[in-house]
């Protein structure tokens, strides 16, 4: 945005400019030669006023003044920069026999503002007029593809790649590399990365960071040790994207490595770098450090306090989350949407529903466009609201919602009926799920598990049956553990692990000791068709009781055990993880899909709300 005073002075040198050609053209009919220098400065001006690009280019095209190429260029870069791709557009189709770089600048500016599609088609219509691509071409549309996540499209722009004879680019490969990233074919990524003639640090990067935004954090940590020994030195986008790999994974001991490899290296005062160790040790459970090193901070921004408020959240201290928001006010740090979505977060996580509702009504109240509220906003209250019983009121909430409900805020109802039993209406949710989304499986498995738990049989069956012509597959459940720098991930019934039989013997003793204390397995949710011993076998191997099982086997007792479960935990697990902490005297810290849990001495910080 321009200031007032800057605003002023460039009007004036636009409305001086106007007057001096048409003073010019009155007294001899012939237009005014300007400089280059001159337009190029005018431009320069204008060039973060959308409106005074229009003007001047409205301008240049009345007094038949002829347009340089450079000045079109400026022109175009300035205005997909604002983001006015209509206009930018229409200036480009303009243009006659535009040269390969104005076609590059028009589709980096689709890619840039979010709209990959038509990036895509002006590349077939510069391939239709015969325009050939040059190696600045391939990066803007093959990232295009990625964005459009359509497999067949990236294959067909690999192949007209190596068509143009353009593969070994460095740029170019390294685009491909992150698109087949992208799209889970790491078979292809590491073949084309490995084969680079020259892996540069902006390459090295780039595949970490998107290895961790696409999910595949264990292969962004291969990538970060492979590229040490390639003896490339890493920056600080490097140890962030490293540190947010460990807090996916919650890898506590490895995110402690890699700081202390930054500060050794000079490269831990940034305040990103500060803010991703934050984010990993909320992610990791570890609240106490999070804490101590956001009070340590010489700086902090926005980001630094929404990470500890949400860090607080998903551990379930609402209170702290609170309080902390609070102070955040009282210091006038100006709170965003993301603060906002923690905070409704710890409401959500403990149940104070009059709170979530004051928060949120802010929010929708509020002219600030940074925080009124958005999807997420919504399906945290519709979560609140279904997790503490308001399943009613949180459906009507969706009714009347101004925005349409998306399967991310009919899946937290669903959650809610499924936790409250309420079949009618979990029945009802789930039809509309099925339609919105066939394809997600997990939507298929809370219906079918409201039923179990109701024992109607027939009913599951159905689901199951619905799941297989929809060709919906259920995730398969496991839990990850730390263990001397190495991830251990272990899957329910698993018994291929090195330390299997260990690990069923520790599972075999803990159960008998739990039996003595008076514990029964929660078998009702647990197939009908097999006997009552097979259910007890296949409760006790959930995979976080196999992960405990090995941590105890294996860890220190001086540390906390950290499990990490892609799913939410069950009920089952839940009373195992509390007893299993009074019995051995350690604490269990588990995060699943949802929040985290830290048992100790029989104890849960949920207080058995999840």
């Amino acid at each position: 945005m321009l200031s007032r005073e800057r605003s002023t002075k460039v009007f004036r040198l636009a409305l001086n400019f106007s007057s001096l050609l048409h003073a010019h053209g009155s007294s001899t009919g012939q237009s005014l030669p300007i400089t280059k220098q001159a337009l190029t400065t005018l431009l320069q001006s204008c060039s973060s006023h959308p409106s005074l690009l229009k003007q001047l280019h409205a301008l240049l095209l009345t007094t038949g003044l002829s347009i340089k190429n450079a000045l079109i260029t400026q022109l175009l870069t300035s205005l997909t920069l604002l983001g006015d791709m209509s206009y930018a557009r229409q200036l480009f189709d303009e243009m006659h026999k535009p040269r390969p770089f104005l076609w590059n600048t028009i589709m980096k500016g689709y890619v840039k503002n979010g709209i990959p599609d038509e990036a895509v088609s002006v590349y077939g219509k510069m391939r239709h007029l015969g325009v050939r691509p040059d190696p600045f071409t391939f990066p803007f549309v093959i990232k295009a593809c990625a964005e459009l996540a359509e497999l067949w499209a990236g294959l067909g722009m690999h192949g007209h790649v190596v068509k143009h004879g353009l593969e070994f680019v460095a740029a170019v490969r390294t685009e491909l590399t992150i698109m087949y990233v992208k799209f889970g074919e790491l078979g292809c990524a590491e073949f084309l990365f490995g084969s680079m003639v020259e892996r540069d640090l902006v390459a090295w990067n780039a595949l970490i960071a998107v290895c961790v935004q696409t999910g595949f954090s264990s292969k962004a940590l291969q990538s970060f040790r492979e590229m040490g020994m390639a003896g490339i030195k890493a920056d600080s986008v490097t140890i962030v994207s490293a540190l947010s790999a460990c807090g996916h994974l919650g890898c506590l001991e490895t995110g402690e490595e890699i700081y202390e490899f930054a500060r050794e290296e000079g490269i831990d005062s940034n305040i990103i770098v500060h803010n991703a160790r934050l984010d990993m040790y909320a992610k990791c459970g570890d609240m106490d450090k999070a804490m101590n090193l956001f009070d340590e901070m010489p700086q902090r921004n926005v980001i630094s306090w929404s990470t500890v408020i949400g860090g607080y959240a998903i551990n379930g201290e609402s209170e702290k989350a609170l309080a902390l928001f609070s102070r955040m006010k009282n210091q006038g740090v100006q709170p965003n949407y993301v603060t906002f979505l923690a905070v409704l977060s710890a409401c959500s996580h403990t149940g104070r529903v009059n709170e979530g509702w004051q928060y949120f009504n802010f929010m929708a109240q509020s002219d600030d466009k940074n925080i009124q509220p958005r999807k997420e906003h919504y399906a945290c209250m519709v979560d609140l609201l279904g997790r503490s019983g308001h399943l009613e009121e949180a459906y009507n909430f969706i009714k009347s919602m101004p925005i349409e409900a998306d399967p991310g805020i009919w899946g937290a109802l669903l959650g809610a009926c499924a936790i409250h039993q309420n079949i009618k209406l979990g029945q009802h949710v789930a039809d509309l799920l099925f339609e919105l989304a066939p394809e997600i499986a997990s939507y298929h498995v809370l219906l079918s598990n409201m039923y179990a738990a109701a024992g109607r049989w027939r009913c599951v069956e159905k689901v199951r049956q619905r799941m297989r012509k929809k060709g919906a597959r259920k995730v398969a459940a496991y839990s990850s553990v730390e263990f001397n720098g190495e991830i251990h991930i272990l899957y329910g019934g698993d018994k291929s692990h090195p330390k299997s039989a260990s690990i069923l013997a520790k599972l075999e003793d803990l159960l008998k000791q739990m039996k003595s204390m008076g514990y029964i397995p929660e078998t009702d949710s647990v197939f009908h068709d097999v006997e009552d011993e097979e259910k007890e076998s296949t409760l006790s191997t959930h995979s976080e009781k196999l992960a405990i099982a090995f941590s105890l086997i294996n860890g220190s007792p001086k540390f906390p055990i950290r499990v990490m479960k892609n799913l939410r935990i069950c009920g089952d697990c839940h009373t195992f993880c509390k007893l299993v902490s009074r019995i051995t005297m350690r604490e269990i810290i588990m995060r699943d899909k949802n929040r985290f849990h830290h048992f100790k001495n029989g104890i849960c910080s949920c207080k058995d709300f999840w």
